[in-house]
């Protein structure tokens, strides 16, 4: 598998990065399922602080400094996410 910053970034739908933001604003803990490098899924509970861009791709940030890049996001809260 190529490294993170190697795969082209393929943007998340719109309703869930609207989502993103308003569970910032709201700062309540959220549930995030993701695919890691290696190709397994894992659980990710926490405070996101912030959503932010990055050379050309996007990312959340959790308050105990995790950062996650957005196409590896697969749920939010229970929501599936899908590209743009």
């Amino acid at each position: 598998m190529k490294p993170e910053a190697d795969q082209a970034y393929i943007p998340i739908s719109c309703s869930i990065h609207d989502e993103l933001l308003a569970a910032v604003m709201a700062k309540e803990p959220c549930e995030l399922d993701c695919l890691s490098e290696s190709g397994t899924m894992t659980r990710i509970c926490g405070r996101i602080v912030d959503v932010y861009s990055r050379v050309g791709a996007e990312y959340l940030q959790l308050e105990d400094g995790t950062t996650l890049r957005l196409d590896r996001l697969r749920k939010f809260n229970g929501k599936s996410v899908h590209p743009a």
